[in-house]
Order: structure tokens, then sequence, then C-alpha cells
């Protein structure tokens, strides 16, 4: 990173809802003589590091030898090189780079007084192929939907409020000085990579689900709730889009894609309303009844709920 002299002020969270984990790193020194400054914890199979940027930067590179896991705690910034276009980049977000993938980062809104805050985990392709292994053989998937195991390549999801607790809990983990510290970073880093695996075969599922015609009963279930998020749920018509009875629907949704067709249809709610939020200039109000919300406060909860911001202080944040 290119080294320039800022003046000497102090770091201020401006992000409330990321307050735990940013409190964790208030008491690490931290020096503010770069753009970025980087501060690293060893731990077993992964390494944890702090990025701080203190001041605008346009092009920055990032690439890894292992997969790498990027989480937002503060700020913003905007990646290129990882997806067709130009992706913005929130707290409460995840990107996770596959091995040797380069991207390009801009800062907008780096400034010293409100630094930009991001993480990496750096995951072990040897630890992540074993716990897949791990999960074929206890959690074996149907034949059409293919064996566990990692596509490297770039995926951009939002956290669940259970991730972004696991990430604070990392956090936490990595600056302990415990005997138990290196089993337990163990065990959380196990638990991220199968949310990792987890989460990708669920946005590969959705990538069949928007072809024509889908190739899998529960790839035609996804792409209906895709379709239709403002309809209330009707389980029966869900399980006649998948050609499969009702209960067998709902094990098979539970298992592959980690939520109930009820939760999911709320998840992709809320994931439409983020998109349009970042890409139209419709009214919140509209956006909230176009996607079967019945009242603009309880749309407000459930997305700050989701993300840690209301709506109108996510449309900020993107134009800031």
């Amino acid at each position: 990173m290119h080294a320039v002299t800022p003046p000497d002020s102090r770091s201020r969270a401006s992000q409330v809802d990321n307050a735990s984990a940013l409190e964790q790193l208030a008491d690490t020194p931290r020096t503010r003589r770069l753009i970025e400054n980087r501060i690293c914890y060893a731990g077993p199979h992964a390494e944890l590091s702090i990025y701080d940027t203190w001041w605008p930067a346009q092009d920055v590179a990032l690439s890894a030898e292992r997969v790498l896991y990027c989480g937002m705690l503060q700020g913003r910034k905007v990646m290129n090189g990882a997806t067709e276009g130009p992706e913005t980049f929130l707290p409460g977000e995840s990107f996770v780079l596959a091995p040797h993938q380069e991207v390009r980062i801009d800062f907008p809104d780096a400034h010293p007084d409100a630094p930009t805050t991001c993480l990496t985990i750096d995951l072990d392709p040897a630890r992540i192929h074993a716990l897949s292994e791990r999960l074929n053989q206890t959690q074996p998937r149907e034949r059409e939907l293919g064996e566990w195991h990692y596509h490297p390549q770039a995926l951009h999801v939002p956290h669940s409020p259970t991730t972004q607790a696991l990430i604070e809990r990392l956090m936490g983990l990595f600056r302990e000085n415990h005997p138990d510290r290196d089993a337990l970073i163990g065990l959380g880093i196990d638990e991220l990579i199968v949310r990792l695996l987890r989460t990708q075969s669920r946005e590969l599922l959705l990538a069949d689900a928007r072809q024509a015609p889908p190739r899998h009963g529960l790839a035609a279930a996804l792409s209906w709730l895709e379709r239709h998020p403002e309809l209330p749920l009707d389980g029966a018509q869900l399980a006649r889009e998948a050609c499969m009875s009702k209960a067998r629907l709902y094990r098979l949704f539970q298992r592959e894609v980690g939520y109930t067709p009820g939760e999911y249809q709320q998840r992709l709610r809320l994931a439409r309303a983020r998109q349009w939020l970042r890409e139209a200039d419709a009214p919140i109000t509209e956006i909230c009844y176009s996607l079967g919300y019945r009242s603009l406060s309880h749309f407000t909860r459930r997305f700050k709920a989701a993300y840690g911001l209301t709506p109108g202080d996510y449309r900020r944040l993107l134009i800031a």
C-alpha cells in the first residue's frame, strides 16, 4: 500500500449497529501512518486481518493464495473485478474471493475521523475440502444436486444475524490469550466454512432456478418464489411447482436452503428491497408495498433487524 501521513486524529465508529464488532478493536493499538493499515492475528488453519483505510483511494489491489472471506465493519467499498460490474460493499455483507482472484478496490468515503474498516479471514482450501467430504458423508445431497464442494468463484451476500454473531465471536477469539484459544478458533472456522458451503450451494441453486426450465423441483420452487415474492406463501402451490409433495418439499427446502419456504421468502423480499434501494429511485413506501408488506413500520423493523440499518439509512449510505 502507498504510505501517506494523515493528521493526528482519532477513529470514530459511525455505524452504531456494528458497534459490538468495532468495540472489540477499540483497545488495539492501530497506527495511522498509512492509507490502509493492516493488523494481523494468526490462528490455526486461518489468519484474521483488520484493515483501516484513512484516506480516499482508488484501484487498490487485493488477492490471496487461499480462499479469502471478507466482511465489512464500517464505511463503504466498491469492489471491481470480482463480478460482472462494480459492487458496493457495505457493513453486514460478506465478499468471498477465490484463491489468486484479484480485485481492485475503491474507498470513496474513507476519512481520518471515520476510516473504512473491514476484516479478512483466509481459509485453507484443504480444510474446506475436508469439511465438504464430511458433509457428503453425513448429509449427502440428492444426486441431481451434486456433491458438496467449494466452487472457486466470487460470492457477495448479506450476513444473516447468525453469521454476523459468528464473525464477532471469531474476532474476539483471535485476540484472546486463553489456553483453549486455538481449539475454539478451529471450531469457529469450521462453522464459517460450513456456512460458506451452504450459502454458495444456495446461490448456485438460485442460478439454476433462473434457467428455463429449472433442472430440479427445488429450483422450480425457488424460481416461483423469486417471481412472486410479494404474494402470500401458498405451500400447496409451491409443491405443485416443484412436482413433489408439500412435506417432501419442505424437508428438502430446509436441508438445502437452510430455511423454511416462509423464512426464505422474507429473506428474498428484503434482498429485493436492498437491490431496489441500490438501483432505483422509487420511494421507500412504494418498495415496501410492492414487496407485500402491509405497513412501512413493519418493513422498516424487518429491514433493520436483518441489516442493522433502516431502509432510509441504507440508501443514504449508498449515496454518501
